[in-house]
């Protein structure tokens, strides 16, 4: 019907991508993340691939264009690029990432065959957007943001995070996607049977949410958070070093009665050798008072000359974690031979940081093991997972000033709410200027701090042990259902389709 009108079936490609990111943190719009995926599957009902193609490219367009507009703010504000270069660059960046709902749309036009049906609206499509949201978090080290299951993190789906993890709650959202198309091509009796699975689904994850998953494992512990709010642009000045350090040190110091005391990303603005002396007595201080401090700080290993992105334990705590999963062209420079030349001509500043190992001894904080990342590794909820089930709790720290007032600090903070819901472990969370939390279990905010503000504080969280599914299969199970789903679209489309009537 949308292929009479062309123009306008595109129209609502691109409406329908741009309304997605609404679905998202900050403003938890969440049926518009199955509303809209059932609007670009109406668009190509009677499309060829190429047309698919272009209405998936457009949606793509609309999603990431709005919703990683940010990109601009870390590149033109805070990175020092050139206005029409962060431009150029983060319009790049958006249509790289419109290529996969475009690959979803030609392949999905392509392999249902001659006539539309239940099998290409509940299996070919869920597996396809599962599959290519999946290999979007791998490709070039991966950038799996605004999948669709982060916007049911406050949904009864919610509970499918330990079993499934992300990957699985998106899968099923796309379901319902296809569920809703399906009843609109057909009768009463569909939206009955449509409405039927849905509220199974729900249910399921509703049930699902109140199975415990982990247990406590000891007393609970009294955490603070520490929020600088430095200004990125200002951050880094030697001038600036004296007065970030003695803000840091006096937030810390109301705060020498709590078990755990937890700094942000790079907190500190300088290298670990070159402030040996502060770090000294900053852990004499917290040894004296019995609390683990954990600090973030660039390193440099003095044999190898490579510096890494570091967290450091002081005090009542033991071990450095160095970060493993690096930003490509934010902290180090991907195909350098090829590309350093062209960056270098265009004077884009880059950091150079090395990864750090991937498999690297837990850092125990108040004498628990615990899982720590930096910045967007939380995004990498198959990464994390290794440091489980000995971690007792996950500490994350951020410097999300990169962003400023953009949509990325929340799109984080819900990010990071599903990898907590996932393991069935609380989340210290510290960032620079927001935003600074503690979350629990099940992905609640026990503790917010506010944004842009110097501030500090907290609250208390229980160390938990336990295993949950996706702790113990990752993303396996979910990429074989969505294996499993795409073989049977192509059985239904390929070889039934032409000879079968419509469901």
């Amino acid at each position: 019907m949308l292929e009479r009108r062309p123009r306008a079936a595109d129209l609502l490609a691109l409406t329908g991508g741009a309304l997605t990111p609404l679905a998202f943190a900050p403003f938890d719009l969440w049926p518009l993340a199955i509303l809209t995926p059932a609007l670009l599957l109406l668009t190509w009902q009677d499309a060829s691939p190429r047309r698919a193609a272009w209405r998936g490219f457009l949606f793509g367009v609309g999603l990431f264009g709005l919703g990683t507009s940010w990109v601009y703010v870390s590149m033109e504000r805070f990175g020092g690029v050139a206005p029409p270069l962060a431009i150029f660059l983060t319009t790049l960046f958006t249509l790289f990432l419109a290529l996969f709902p475009a690959a979803v749309g030609a392949l999905w036009a392509w392999l249902k065959g001659p006539r539309p049906h239940a099998t290409a609206l509940l299996a070919l499509f869920p597996a396809l957007w599962l599959l290519a949201e999946w290999i979007r978090g791998l490709i070039f080290t991966g950038f799996p943001w605004l999948l669709l299951g982060y916007a049911h993190s406050d949904t009864p789906l919610a509970g499918l995070f330990p079993v499934t993890g992300v990957y699985g709650v998106s899968l099923i959202n796309v379901l319902l996607s296809g569920l809703i198309v399906w009843a609109l091509t057909g009768g009463k009796k569909r939206w009955s049977q449509a409405a039927a699975l849905g509220a199974v689904l729900f249910l399921l994850g509703a049930v699902l949410d109140r199975l415990p998953w982990s247990r406590p494992a000891g007393e609970a512990l009294e955490v603070a958070l520490v929020q600088g709010n430095v200004p990125q642009d200002i951050k880094w000045l030697p001038e600036q070093r004296a007065p970030t350090l003695r803000r840091y040190l006096e937030l810390t110091r109301s705060h020498w009665d709590a078990d755990l005391v937890v700094w942000p990303e790079t907190a500190v603005p300088a290298f670990a050798h070159q402030v040996q002396d502060f770090l000294h007595r900053l852990d004499q201080e917290a040894r004296r008072h019995r609390t683990a401090l954990l600090i973030g700080l660039p390193v440099m290993d003095p044999r190898s000359r490579r510096y890494y992105n570091a967290m450091l334990a002081l005090g009542d705590g033991e071990g450095e974690y160095r970060k493993h999963h690096l930003v490509p062209f934010g902290e180090y420079l991907p195909l350098r031979g090829l590309l350093g030349g062209v960056l270098d001509f265009f004077d884009i500043p880059l950091s150079d940081f090395t990864p750090g190992p991937e498999d690297q001894p837990l850092v125990r904080l108040a004498g628990w093991p615990v899982s720590v990342s930096i910045c967007y590794e939380d995004a990498f909820g198959e990464e994390l997972i290794r440091q489980l089930p000995e971690a007792a709790f996950l500490v994350n720290a951020s410097n999300d000033a990169w962003f400023g007032d953009s949509f990325a600090p929340h799109q984080h903070l819900q990010i990071a709410r599903a990898r907590s819901m996932e393991t069935r472990r609380w989340m210290v969370r510290a960032t620079n200027t927001g935003v600074t939390a503690l979350i629990d279990p099940h992905g609640r905010l026990h503790a917010r701090l506010p944004q842009f503000q110097v501030a500090s504080g907290g609250g208390r969280l229980v160390p938990r042990q336990g295993t949950t599914p996706y702790i113990l299969l990752g993303n396996t199970p979910t990429v074989f259902t969505a294996l499993v789903l795409l073989a049977l679209g192509l059985w239904r489309g390929r070889i039934k389709s032409a000879a079968t009537p419509a469901d």
